[in-house]
């Protein structure tokens, strides 16, 4: 399946809308998403972000892909919701998280990294006194890699699990994978002082 937001080159109208719009709507639309009160709301909001994702026309398995990776969380969060504040609770918190994730999604999918770092490299600009651009891009750059980076690491570790026949173990999973996430990050951190990053 897909890993998380990595960029799908197209020729929509929402891949020739600049970073820097794409953005400020993605900013509105979290804004939104977080004002919804009511159930039917976020199944009006879901239809909206469902057509949002055909106009950029991105594919149902790259649309869905960008989801599954929340399946476990979201259920936690909705089970616990459900026990303490009832279904409406449940849909409007599990549907806001959703919904924000897939606007953003659609922004990552339809963007190429390089532009999202651009837009903030030249926000960040009046303030070089105190902020290094050229390094809030770096961090920013990491920062977006390591995501699909640690959902690639967390489903190699589940497949090699159920390779085994081994059944579902929290424990079991996170031990192997955040093993795999420090060698990773290791590897990464030699990499960026064998080019002079640390300097």
């Amino acid at each position: 399946m897909t890993t998380l937001g990595l960029y799908q080159p197209g020729q929509s109208i929402l891949h020739r809308i600049s970073a820097g719009w794409k953005l400020i709507l993605l900013l509105v639309g979290i804004t939104a998403i977080l004002l919804l009160t009511r159930p039917w709301q976020f199944a009006v909001a879901a239809v909206v972000v469902a057509g949002i994702f055909l106009l950029a026309r991105i594919p149902p398995r790259v649309a869905i892909a960008q989801l599954w990776p929340m399946r476990w969380f979201i259920a936690m969060v909705g089970v616990f919701q459900l026990i303490f504040a009832g279904w409406e609770r449940a849909v409007i918190v599990c549907g806001s998280l959703l919904l924000a994730v897939a606007i953003a999604a659609v922004v990552t999918l339809t963007t190429r990294v390089t532009a999202m770092l651009d837009v903030f490299g030249r926000l960040l600009r009046p303030f070089h006194r105190w902020v290094d651009a050229d390094r809030a891009g770096l961090l920013l750059a990491l920062t977006i890699r390591c995501i699909p980076l640690m959902v690639g690491i967390i489903r190699d570790v589940s497949e090699a699990r159920k390779a085994r026949g081994a059944g579902f173990s929290l424990r079991a999973l996170a031990a192997p994978a955040v093993v795999r996430a420090l060698r990773s990050a290791d590897a990464m951190g030699d990499a960026l002082i064998a080019r002079g990053v640390d300097d």
